[in-house]
């Protein structure tokens, strides 16, 4: 058996989106196993996956600081790893990688695509045109590490079987289960909520639908305004641990998400999943896993040329806040519609 080390911590996008690419090297490289490094909250995601361990980082206390990194250091040494997959390839990451390739371990990093993706954002002079899936980028890190990646032959887990607790909040399914994800780390990745509601109402009208609204804990208020009383709406929230979330977005039959970790949560289990994106956009390599061009709604550029303005959407541009009013609510609901059939 050959040991790799992936290393990749950062926000829950950019953890869920190793996940089809990491099963896909399990699954075409019987001869390997897997240590993932991450966040303890992560954990989760791998539960499902054969031959992958997982190592929680402890960035609070034991792995604080630089000191701490050395002792991560030798905390991973003694599992005895052949690679290094530094999939997240910054200034923590880098100072790991580097003691693991001192020591004469095989390391390979993430590149990021930074000047393709500064070239698509930039205010003028734009060159808009698609860029490499992160994915991708993931699987050409194990592929310097000597094990190809074909990630189109990338398959899903069985949808996992959901407990009394989630049924008692679902109910049984008699319905087409739509999970909705109306938030994001940044303002300007979030649909405007008076159309949002707009589409909770039309959707929720469908008897045909059973709506789950996800979301944080300051965002219980917003989900039940959007809620607005309708029986086949359910605010998830609070009501199911992380991993019980995680049963129930596996067994949905569409998710409809900001460009956001629940996108990629979703996608990472074969979930039909749409897209909203504002000042992003699907160009940038962020698309979730296996789904098409067809399942993103971006703002209008003849009315906004200079979209995406961020890779990340942490950027506002004087001008371009009222950009995703340019996706209707009617876009949203046909679309949503059609894929759930």
């Amino acid at each position: 058996m050959k040991h790799i080390l992936v290393f990749r911590l950062s926000a829950m996008g950019d953890v869920a989106m190793t996940i089809p690419v990491i099963r896909a090297l399990t699954n075409q490289h019987p001869e390997v196993r897997v240590t993932v490094v991450s966040r303890p909250f992560f954990k989760p995601f791998f539960s499902e996956m054969d031959r992958v361990d997982f190592f929680a980082i402890d960035l609070n206390q034991r792995h604080k600081g630089f000191a701490g990194l050395i002792r991560l250091y030798k905390d991973l040494k003694k599992l005895n790893i052949d690679a290094f997959a530094d999939l997240h390839n910054v200034l923590r990451s880098i100072v790991v990688h580097n003691l693991f390739k001192l020591s004469g371990v095989k390391v390979a990093h993430l590149d990021k695509g930074r000047k393709e993706k500064k070239d698509l954002t930039r205010l003028e002079n734009k060159i808009f045109k698609p860029l490499k899936a992160m994915h991708q980028r993931y699987a050409e890190v194990f592929e310097k590490l000597g094990f190809t990646v074909n990630i189109a032959q990338a398959n899903f887990p069985a949808k996992p079987v959901l407990s009394e607790k989630i049924i008692s909040l679902t109910g049984a399914k008699t319905q087409k289960w739509i999970g909705i994800a109306p938030f994001a780390q940044y303002n300007t990745k979030v649909y405007p909520l008076d159309l949002m509601q707009e589409v909770m109402n039309k959707l929720a009208t469908n008897a045909e639908h059973k709506l789950f609204l996800f979301g944080g804990k300051t965002d219980v208020a917003t989900m039940q305004k959007l809620q607005n009383n309708h029986p086949n709406v359910e605010v998830v929230f609070g009501k199911l641990s992380f991993p019980e979330e995680l049963d129930l977005i596996a067994n949905l039959d569409v998710m409809l998400s900001m460009d956001s970790g629940n996108a990629h949560i979703a996608s990472m289990y074969g979930v039909k999943t749409i897209v909203l994106f504002g000042a992003t956009h699907p160009y940038a390599g962020f698309m979730p896993f296996g789904q098409p061009l067809e399942h993103a709604l971006t703002p209008d550029r003849n009315q906004y040329p200079k979209l995406p303005t961020s890779v990340y959407g942490n950027k506002l541009v004087d001008g371009y806040q009222d950009a995703m009013r340019t996706i209707t609510p009617e876009q949203v609901v046909d679309l949503v519609s059609a894929i759930s059939r």
